[in-house]
C-alpha cells in the first residue's frame, strides 16, 4: 500500500490522475464512525505533516491527524484503505 502522503501528492500534482471527485474517510473518535468529506474541502498546510483541517456543517474547524484517515475514494470507487 502506498503511503497516504504519496497518494495525496499524486492527486495534487498528477493532472491525469487528479481528475475526478475524491473523498476521504477519517475516523471520528467522538462518534466512533468514519466521516466522509470531499478532498477539496480539506485544508492542508504544506508545513504540517501530521494533520489537516476540515470544517463541519456548523462552521467549526477540526484538526484531523493523518493517521485517522482510513479510506480514499475516487469517483465512487475505493482506491486506498488503511485497516481500522
Amino acid at each position: 500500500m502506498i503511503p497516504l502522503h504519496e497518494l495525496l501528492n499524486r492527486i495534487h500534482w498528477d493532472p491525469e490522475f487528479g481528475r475526478g471527485e475524491f473523498r476521504i474517510g477519517y475516523l471520528d473518535h467522538a462518534h466512533d464512525e468514519l466521516v466522509y468529506v470531499p478532498l477539496d474541502e480539506v485544508q492542508r498546510d504544506p508545513d504540517s505533516h501530521f494533520c489537516f483541517e476540515v470544517t463541519d456543517e456548523e462552521g467549526i474547524a477540526h484538526s484531523v491527524p493523518y493517521h485517522r484517515v482510513k479510506e480514499v475514494w475516487k469517483d465512487g470507487a475505493l482506491i486506498w484503505r488503511r485497516e481500522h
